[in-house]
Parts: structure tokens; sequence; C-alpha cells
């Protein structure tokens, strides 16, 4: 695994976004904290050193509400001690729509938005 590093290239902003959440990865779940999201991946905080598989494919689900939740299947791209990047590999049409929505409040601009979309679509 590569190191943390500070990438100012990035195709898709990042937008700092604190919240509780569960990983699931081959019957094991993880506690977490979501550091920060983007339409293609996470940043998250497990409070310990990470030792799950990063050949694996995992399952994060973001509980939002009662009724909504974010769930998205990822696998590992970087470990840091216990903060793990991590690359969404596939996610449902729902869970995009609300990641969608969270990311645009955040940023603040659609035009950002916009252009995220056009990365993820490219």
């Amino acid at each position: 695994m590569l190191p943390l590093e500070n990438n100012d290239h990035r195709h898709f902003h990042r937008i700092l976004y604190t919240a509780e959440a569960t990983l699931s990865c081959e019957g094991k779940t993880w506690s977490c904290n979501i550091l920060d999201l983007s339409l293609k991946g996470c940043l998250l905080d497990f409070g310990f050193a990470w030792e799950g598989d990063p050949e694996k494919i995992c399952t994060l689900v973001l509980q939002l509400s009662e009724d909504v939740r974010i769930e998205m299947d990822l696998c590992a791209t970087h470990v840091v001690n216990s903060k793990v990047g991590f690359k969404c590999e596939h996610i449902d049409i729902d869970s995009i729509s609300e990641l969608r929505r969270l990311v645009e409040l955040n940023l603040g601009s659609s035009d950002l938005l916009e252009r995220d979309l056009q990365a993820l679509i490219g």
C-alpha cells in the first residue's frame, strides 16, 4: 500500500464530512468514522491499526437518517495507521443520488459537482 499523500491534482472534490459508519468484509464488521467523502471514494478512521485485507471488496454503510443511507462497495488504496483510503468500486443508483446531494450541499457549487460527475463518467 502506498502512504497517504497530498495530491492537489485530484479529479474529484473531497468534502470534509465527519460521521459514523460501518464497514463490512467477509463476515467482519468494523465501526469507523468517515473523515472525507467524494463521488469516487472516502477516507475512514478506525481508531486502531486496520488489519483488513486490502485485496477484498468491502461494503460501507453510512446511515444519513432512518430512511436514507448510502451504501458502496470499496477497496482499500492506502493504509496509514488507523486511517484507510478507499476507492469506490460499485454504488447503486439510490446511494449515488444521496451521495451526489451530500457532495453538492457541502461543495456549495453545482459547477464543481458537474465537473466531478463528468470526471466520474469519463
